[in-house]
């Protein structure tokens, strides 16, 4: 499978000021994967290096951050030899050892002239926990589900793919049959590499759909396994009650969906884990949309989203028939697919900077605003075709924010205050407002 992130560690391998790269991501988003196929494709050797469970790991980085003597220990464990520009050294679970992820600051330091790339399934619980962290010494980058482009070339359709990266909108309306086809699928499916690549072997939905089980399990298991022992209750429960939320007219998370009396504080600790983790998207409410947008965070009030659309549709018991029935799976649980689907590939974009805004009163309410290089974009999600955008225009004219954004069933077309982009248009959470 093609993941865009290849390009950015590419860039990031020419840099000659480069600092040892942490990709982070949940578990199961492919960062294994994709840090070996990056050894494989640019360097002539790959020291992989598994910190799980490693007894003998653990005794090297106990002592001193010595850089001859750890490179020394890496050669051992990998049998041959390190050359520091054409080897490419991974460290794979390095929360699970904390002098590991502290030794990048040594080899940046010391040793710049190795390649280093780290990643962790946890990783983001553990500097939580307090782990020590070399702060200023290593560079990151974020590891997400396939994204809808991505899944068009994973699938094979390179052409459908390079065509929604030329704007070309005229030649990408005549295609929109297709994308519309595939992108049910994508909502089916999602992004998470496995039930991707079950889809391509058996193109059997039924086992997509275990797949995605397993994965679920897998993640309910790690709260058990890895969470404080006394909020794994809460942290299941918070996590189960996110398709309730969204299933809402009104997406904003309210507690007591979870369970009937539910406060905030009793669940702080549980979102925070879940967030940590990188299993949801927390997206914060704004009072006014005014620069900058953090500076005016409601943090009582948000939506949570989980980290792919395909396992929002397994929490969900989504049938898989809903796929031929017109474009009523779009539409699916009060439009919460598609709001999921819209902030997924937003997400993947780090220039991305996503709120929403709603009045004090809740008479209105708009999905999405950012705030990247082309201003404050106030964005309208709507899964049908024939629609309309009081609210969004009424937001435009009181706010003055410039033009806004539209994402809907619609094709293209431009207004003197608004853009509509087609669904299956969103390619690499860029916005482009001309």
């Amino acid at each position: 499978m093609y993941r865009r992130l290849m390009e950015h560690l590419k860039e990031w391998k020419e840099d000659p000021d480069r600092k040892p790269m942490i990709i982070r991501g949940a578990r199961q988003v492919g960062k294994t994967w994709l840090m070996k196929e990056f050894g494989a494709a640019c360097y002539k050797r790959c020291a992989y290096i598994s910190m799980d469970e490693n007894e003998v790991m653990e005794d090297v980085f106990r002592e001193a951050f010595d850089i001859e003597r750890i490179i020394g220990a890496l050669q051992i464990e990998v049998g041959f030899s390190i050359e520091p520009e054409n080897t490419l050294i991974i460290f794979d679970e390095v929360q699970e050892i904390p002098r590991a992820l502290k030794s990048l600051k040594y080899f940046y330091e010391n040793a710049p002239q190795y390649h280093i790339i780290a990643a962790g399934s946890l990783l983001g619980v553990a500097l939580h926990e307090g782990t020590s962290f070399p702060v200023g010494k290593v560079d990151f980058c974020d590891l997400y589900p396939l994204d809808y482009w991505e899944f068009l070339k994973a699938i094979g359709e390179d052409g459908l793919a390079d065509l929604l990266q030329s704007r070309d909108w005229s030649l990408i309306t005549s295609f929109k049959s297709k994308y519309i086809d595939h992108l049910k699928f994508y909502y089916y499916i999602g992004g998470m590499p496995e039930a991707v690549a079950v889809y391509l072997k058996t193109r059997d939905l039924k086992k997509v759909r275990n797949t995605q089980n397993k994965l679920l399990s897998a993640y309910e298991n790690d709260f058990s396994k890895h969470a404080p022992s006394e909020i794994v209750t809460r942290i299941r429960m918070l996590w189960q009650s996110i398709p309730t939320q969204l299933a809402k007219e009104n997406k904003k998370f309210i507690y007591g969906l979870i369970r009937e009396g539910a406060r905030a504080r009793e669940y702080e600790v549980a979102l925070t884990w879940l967030s940590d983790c990188g299993l949801i998207y927390k997206v914060n409410r704004v009072k006014k949309p005014d620069y900058p947008l953090r500076a005016y965070q409601d943090f009582q009030a948000f939506k949570l989203f989980v980290l792919d659309i395909g396992l929002l549709g397994a929490m969900s018991r989504l049938n898989a028939r809903l796929i031929l029935e017109g474009n009523r799976l779009f539409e699916e649980f009060k439009g919460s697919l598609t709001e999921q689907y819209v902030l997924q590939q937003l997400a993947v974009n780090p220039e991305n900077d996503i709120f929403y805004w709603s009045a004090e009163n809740g008479t209105a309410e708009i999905d999405f605003l950012i705030q990247n290089e082309e201003g404050i974009v106030p964005i309208e999600v709507k899964a049908e075709e024939n629609l309309q955008a009081k609210s969004l225009r009424l937001f435009s004219q009181k706010y003055n924010v410039g033009k806004a954004l539209r994402f809907s069933m619609s094709d293209y077309r431009e207004q003197d205050w608004m853009v509509n982009v087609p669904l299956y248009g969103i390619e690499g959470g860029v916005i482009e407002l001309t």
